[in-house]
């Protein structure tokens, strides 16, 4: 994140110096919209799959591990320095909550109760898949595998009762 300052946003958008800075004042404008960026991204593409199809699903997550590895990085590293940047966060909090939201809508639709609490659930674990495939110790799993994981993420989901 420290790599990421008006200069080189400028320099990498072949802008005159100073055009970054002329619309995001301050380093932490400059995040926010960064996040609001990628999250923008990650709302088009999860619109393409908003279904309980899992094969969808797992490849969108194949998708984010492999073609969109840069990006992921620099969301996980985003969430990671919201932690420490009270206005980021409150930016992150408010863009989580569309990915709550989709997975509401999604599990409302299947008529799930209590489906608030549940797609909150759901969102947390699909993120720690997600960073598993990214940052973790293992090998990248394959869209078989990854679909294999999700399907006891989504029966307890879906479940019609609390255990």
């Amino acid at each position: 994140m420290r790599g990421l300052t008006h200069r080189a946003v400028d320099r990498a958008a072949g802008v005159p110096e100073g055009s970054t800075s002329y619309y995001f004042r301050t380093r932490e404008a400059l995040l926010a919209a960064l996040l609001d960026h990628l999250a923008a991204l990650s709302t088009a593409e999860i619109e393409t799959v908003r279904s309980e199809d899992l094969d969808a699903v797992a490849g969108l997550i194949e998708h984010w591990a492999t073609v969109g590895r840069d990006r992921m990085i620099a969301r996980f590293e985003l969430t990671l320095e919201a932690a420490r940047r009270p206005h980021l966060r409150d930016a992150l909090e408010q863009l989580g909550g569309r990915f709550r939201s989709m997975a509401e809508d999604l599990l409302a639709t299947m008529n799930v109760p209590d489906h608030k609490r549940r797609a909150a659930n759901l969102v947390a674990h699909v993120d720690g898949l997600l960073f598993d495939q990214i940052a973790g110790a293992g090998s990248v799993r394959s869209r078989d595998d990854l679909r294999d994981a999700l399907i006891p993420l989504f029966a307890a989901a879906t479940a019609d009762q609390e255990l």
